[in-house]
C-alpha cells in the first residue's frame, strides 16, 4: 500500500505534462506530411542539383532551433511538422521518455533516437503496487540494457519505474557506460545488495542513486562500503526502502566524502542519534531529508543508549531543507525537533508516521508553504480540516489507510475531502482512501479545485454507494470529468452504473483505473471512440466477458488487450475476465507473457 511514496511530485503524475511516449504514433503521421522545404518536390522552383545543399542548410537551422525545445510536448509536436523536422528532432533529442516499456521496442527507440543521454522508462501500471499482477508478469529491463550498451555510449541517466531489474542488469549498466551518473529506481524489483555493490563500485562518476519504494533483496552484502574511496561526486542518495542493516561507519564516511550532497534519505535502521551525527556534517546544505527511524536504536541496550541530544538544534541548522520524509518507526515525543524547518517545507511525507490529530496540529500549523503532503488516515477528518486551514498552497495530497482491510472503520470520510476542497483551491492531485463518501463532497471538489489533473478516490469495500443518500456515485465522478478540464488520471470506485462510464467516455481523455465496479461489456464497448486517447485502461473485479474484450481487440488493432488471471487453478472456471489491462503499442504483442496472461 505504501508503494509510490516519493518526496517529489509523484512520478505517476509527471506524465500529464506530455503525451504518453516520445515514440508512440508519430512516425506514421510524420510520413503523411509534405516534405516542406526539402527541395525535392516538383514545382518548387529549385534546381535539383541544389536540393541536397538546401536540405543540409535546413537541417543545420533546425538543429540550432530545436536545441531550445526542452519540453516533450513541444518536441513531439515539432516531429509531426514534416519529414525534415521529424528527422532532425530525433537526432537532437537527448532526453527520452517512454511511458510503457511494451509500447515500443528497444530496437525501435535506438533506431530513431541516436544521441540519448537520459532515459525514463516505465513498466507495470500503478495497480501492480497492490499485488494485482502475478509475480513475473514482465517489464524486464534486460533487453533495454543490451540495446542501450550498443546504441547510447553517452547515456548518463536512467530513471526506471515498476521494472524488473536484475543484479546482472546493474553490473552491465555500469560496465558498458563508464560515464554513467544517475540511476533512479522507483517501485522496481528483482535485484539485491549484491547488485548494488557491483554497481556502485564500478560507477566512479555517480551523482545520483535513488532507490524509491523498490524491493531490494538482502544478500548480506555491505553495499555502502563498496562506493569508491576518496572524494565522491554524489549529490543524492536515497535508500529508505532498503530493509537490511546498514554499515553506519561506511555511510558516515561516504557523507563526509560527498561535499556536493543535497539529498539524503535514510532507512529505518538509522537511528535518530545517527541522524544527528549526519546532520552535523551536511545538514546546512541538504534540501531533501529522509529521517530514517526517528527513534532510538533497538540494537543498543537500554542502559547504553546515547545521552539525550539537542535534535532541534540540528534541524535548526538545516536552512535549505524543503522536503522532509522518513519517520519509519516514529517516537512522537521527538516531533517538536522538526518545528524549526516547517516554515520552509514545500513537501512533507508522513505516510509511515502513525500520528493523531493533536500530534499533527502544531506541525501543520507551521507549514504555510506546503505544496505536497502525504499522510496516514490516523489524523482523522479533524486533521484534514487543520491542513485545509493552513496549507493554502497545497498542490498534491495523498491520504493512505493505516488499515487497508475492507471491513475496517476508516477515520476519514467525505467531511475531510470537502474541507480540503474548500481550503485548498490550488490542488492538482489527490489520492484519497476512505469508506464513507458522498456525491456532494466529490461535486464540491470538482467546483472548488478546477485545476485537478489527478483524481483517485478509493472507496474501500465493494460497491459502496453515497453513504447518506444511498445513490450510486455516478454524479460525483461525472462532475469531476466534466468540470476538471485538465484531468488526465482518474481512479473510480464505489457503487457505479453505466451512467458513470458514459460521462467518462464523453468528457474524459485520461488514464483510467476501474476496480470493484459492476461495469460489463456494454460499458466497455461504449468507450471505443476514446481508447486511442488513453495511455491505458485497467479494469478489475468487473463484469467483462472474454467475448467483449475480444471485440475491442478486433476493432482497435493498435491496442494490446491483456486478460490477467491471479492463479492457474481458476483459469478455465468461467467466461469472465478477472483483470483487463489495455494499452497502445507500436509493436506486435509481447513474447514474454506468462501463461496467466492471455493477449487477445
Amino acid at each position: 500500500m505504501h508503494h509510490e511514496r516519493a518526496d517529489q511530485m509523484s512520478e505517476d503524475e509527471d506524465d500529464h505534462r506530455s503525451p504518453p511516449s516520445d515514440l508512440e504514433f508519430t512516425s506514421s503521421e510524420a510520413r503523411n506530411y509534405s516534405t516542406v522545404g526539402s527541395g525535392s518536390g516538383s514545382g518548387s522552383g529549385v534546381p535539383e542539383s541544389q536540393a541536397p545543399y538546401l536540405d543540409q542548410v535546413l537541417d543545420n537551422v533546425l538543429d540550432n532551433v530545436l536545441h531550445f525545445l526542452t519540453s516533450r510536448q513541444d518536441r513531439n509536436a515539432a516531429s509531426l511538422v514534416c519529414k525534415s523536422w521529424y528527422r532532425v528532432e530525433a537526432v537532437t533529442r537527448s532526453e527520452l521518455f517512454i511511458g510503457n516499456c511494451y509500447a515500443v521496442s528497444p530496437a525501435r527507440a535506438a533506431a530513431r533516437f541516436t544521441k540519448v543521454r537520459s532515459l525514463v522508462l516505465k513498466g507495470k501500471p500503478r495497480f501492480a503496487d497492490f499485488n494485482l499482477f502475478p509475480p513475473g508478469w514482465g517489464a524486464h529491463f534486460s533487453p533495454w540494457v543490451a540495446s542501450m550498451a550498443k546504441a547510447y555510449s553517452c547515456l548518463e541517466k536512467v530513471h526506471l519505474k515498476r521494472m524488473s531489474v536484475t543484479d546482472v542488469d546493474l553490473e552491465n549498466l555500469a560496465k558498458s557506460l563508464p560515464g554513467f551518473k544517475e540511476l533512479v529506481l522507483v517501485c522496481c524489483e528483482g535485484f539485491g545488495t549484491k547488485g548494488l555493490a557491483a554497481f556502485v563500485s564500478l560507477s566512479r562518476q555517480l551523482r545520483v542513486l535513488d532507490l524509491i519504494e523498490s524491493e531490494v533483496a538482502d544478500d548480506e552484502m555491505d553495499w555502502i562500503s563498496h562506493f569508491p574511496e576518496g572524494e565522491s561526486c554524489l549529490e543524492s542518495l536515497i535508500f529508505d526502502c532498503v530493509e537490511c542493516l546498514i554499515n553506519f561507519q561506511a555511510l558516515e564516511r561516504l557523507v563526509v566524502n560527498s561535499p556536493s550532497m543535497k539529498r539524503l534519505r535514510l532507512n529505518r535502521h538509522v537511528s535518530i542519534g545517527q541522524l544527528f551525527r549526519l546532520l552535523r556534517i551536511r545538514g546546512p546544505q541538504l534540501t531533501h531529508l529522509g529521517t530514517g527511524s526517528f527513534s532510538l536504536s533497538d540494537l543498543v541496550p537500554q542502559g547504553d543508549q546515547e545521552p539525550e541530544l539537542d535534535y532541534a538544534s540540528a534541524f535548526t541548522a538545516c536552512k535549505s531543507l524543503v522536503c522532509l520524509s522518513g519517520f519509519r518507526e516514529i517516537v512522537p515525543d521527538y516531533l517538536p525537533a522538526i518545528y524549526p524547518v516547517c516554515a520552509n517545507l514545500t513537501s512533507l511525507n508522513f505516510s509511515y508516521a502513525n500520528i493523531n490529530t493533536e500530534q499533527l496540529r502544531p506541525i501543520i500549523g507551521r507549514c504555510h508553504n506546503l505544496q505536497i503532503f502525504w499522510v496516514l488516515d490516523s489524523i482523522c477528518d479533524e486533521g484534514l480540516q487543520a491542513v485545509a486551514e493552513t496549507c493554502k498552497e497545497l498542490r498534491e495530497l495523498r491520504v493512505f489507510p493505516i488499515d487497508p482491510q475492507e471491513d475496517s472503520e476508516s477515520p476519514v470520510s467525505d467531511v475531510g475531502l470537502q474541507a480540503i476542497s474548500e481550503g485548498c483551491p490550488k490542488l492538482q492531485s489527490i489520492l484519497y482512501f476512505c469508506q464513507k463518501m458522498t456525491n456532494k463532497a466529490v461535486k464540491a471538489m470538482s467546483k472548488n479545485c478546477p485545476d485537478l489533473v489527478v483524481f483517485r478516490l478509493c472507496i474501500m469495500g465493494r460497491h459502496r454507494p453515497d453513504h447518506i443518500t444511498g445513490d450510486p456515485m455516478d454524479e460525483g465522478f461525472g462532475a469531476i470529468v466534466k468540470n476538471c478540464k485538465k484531468l488526465t488520471r482518474l481512479a473510480v470506485s464505489g457503487l457505479l452504473t453505466d451512467t458513470a462510464f458514459s460521462y467518462i467516455g464523453k468528457y474524459g481523455k485520461l488514464k483510467l483505473e476501474i476496480r470493484d465496479s459492476p461495469f460489463g461489456d456494454e460499458a466497455l464497448l461504449s468507450g471505443l471512440h476514446q481508447y486511442y486517447n488513453m495511455r491505458f485502461l485497467w479494469m478489475s473485479s468487473c463484469r467483462l466477458t472474454h467475448q467483449g474484450c475480444q471485440r475491442v481487440a478486433q476493432e482497435m488493432p493498435h491496442l494490446v488487450v491483456e486478460l490477467i488471471r491471479s492463479n492457474r487453478e481458476d483459469m478455465e472456471m468461467d467466461n469472465l475476465a478477472e483483470k483487463l489491462y489495455m494499452y497502445r503499442s507500436l509493436e506486435m504483442p509481447r513474447e514474454d507473457a506468462l501463461d496467466l496472461v492471455t493477449i487477445m
